[in-house]
C-alpha cells in the first residue's frame, strides 16, 4: 500500500494538517517533504481556511528527521554533502512557510516532538501539548546541529533555554516545556486535547479574518527570524557534521540502541 506521508482535510474554515507516518513516529523523509510542500502550497493559496490545526498521526507529533535517509549511501562524499545541505535548507523554508501561512496555525502535540519537530510546534502560532508529550533536541548526540531548529527555539523559548535544549541534548516533559514557554498550554490527554483546539478556535473565528493575517504579519516585521544568510550557513553546517565521522557513528548508536563511542 502507498503510504500518504501527509494528509489535509477541511470542516469548514478549519484545516487539519497531518503528519502520517506513524510507523516511524512521523519522522520526516523526502516523501513527506515533498507532500508538505504540496500542503503549505494549497494552504497559502485557500482563502477559506482560518484555521489550521498541524498533529501527528498515531499518537505521536513528529521525532523529527528520518535518519536512515541521513545515513543512505550516495555516489560519492561531496554529492551526499551538497543533497543533505539541499534538504537542510528545504526544511528550514518550510518552517518558514508554515509561520508565513496567513491562517492561524495551531499545533496539537502529543507524544514525541523532537529534533525538526520542534521546528513545526515553534513555527506554529499556539502550541497545546497533552501532558504525555515529550520534547528533546538531540541532534548533538547524533553527532548533527540542530541548524534549521535553532532560531525558532529561541525566539519561543529565549536563548538561555534554547541553549539548554540544544547543548544538553535530554528528554523534557510537556510541563517543563511549558514553564519554559515552549508550549502555550499542557492537557491532560488527546480529549482535553481536542477541547482546548476547539476553545481556540471558537477565540479565532470572532476575529476577522484579514486583520488575523495582517496582524500575523506585523508580528513578523518586528524582527527577522535570524541573520541573513543564517539559513544557508544554518544548511552547509548541518551537511558538513552530516558528512562526517561523528553523524556516521551517533546515527548507529542511535539505531543500535547504544551509547556513542564519545559518551564513554
Amino acid at each position: 500500500m502507498t503510504e500518504t506521508p501527509v494528509l489535509l482535510t477541511r470542516e469548514g474554515p478549519v484545516a487539519r494538517l497531518t503528519l502520517n507516518r506513524p510507523q516511524r513516529r512521523n519522522a520526516m523523509n523526502n516523501a513527506m517533504g515533498d507532500a508538505l510542500d504540496a500542503a503549505l502550497d494549497a494552504l497559502a493559496a485557500d482563502t477559506e481556511v482560518r484555521v489550521v490545526v498541524l498533529s501527528g498521526a498515531g499518537g505521536h507529533f513528529c521525532a523529527g528527521l528520518d535518519l536512515t535517509e541521513v545515513g543512505a549511501s550516495g555516489a560519492s562524499e561531496a554529492e551526499r554533502a551538497a543533497a543533505q545541505q539541499a534538504r537542510n535548507h528545504r526544511t528550514g523554508q518550510r518552517f518558514v512557510r508554515l509561520s508565513a501561512l496567513p491562517q492561524v496555525v495551531i499545533a496539537a502535540v502529543q507524544g514525541a516532538a523532537h529534533a525538526g519537530g520542534l521546528g513545526w510546534v515553534c513555527s506554529a502560532d499556539f502550541a497545546i501539548a497533552t501532558q504525555d508529550a515529550r520534547f528533546c533536541a538531540p541532534e548533538v548526540r547524533r553527532g548533527l546541529v540542530p541548524a534549521q531548529i535553532l532560531p525558532w527555539l529561541v525566539r519561543r523559548m529565549g536563548r538561555s533555554a534554547a541553549m539548554r535544549m540544544t547543548l544538553r541534548g535530554d528528554v523534557i516533559d510537556a510541563a517543563e516545556a511549558g514553564r519554559l514557554g515552549l508550549v502555550h498550554q499542557v492537557v491532560a490527554d488527546a480529549s482535553a486535547l481536542d477541547a482546548a483546539v476547539a476553545a481556540i478556535v471558537a477565540d479565532l473565528r470572532q476575529g476577522a479574518p484579514k486583520a488575523l493575517a495582517e496582524t500575523k504579519k506585523l508580528i513578523a516585521a518586528l524582527g527577522p527570524l535570524s541573520p541573513a544568510g543564517y539559513a544557508e550557513a544554518g544548511a552547509e553546517a548541518f551537511a558538513k557534521c552530516a558528512a562526517g565521522p561523528e553523524a556516521k557513528e551517533g546515527i548507529a548508536a542511535f539505531q543500535e540502541k547504544r551509547a556513542p563511542n564519545w559518551a564513554s
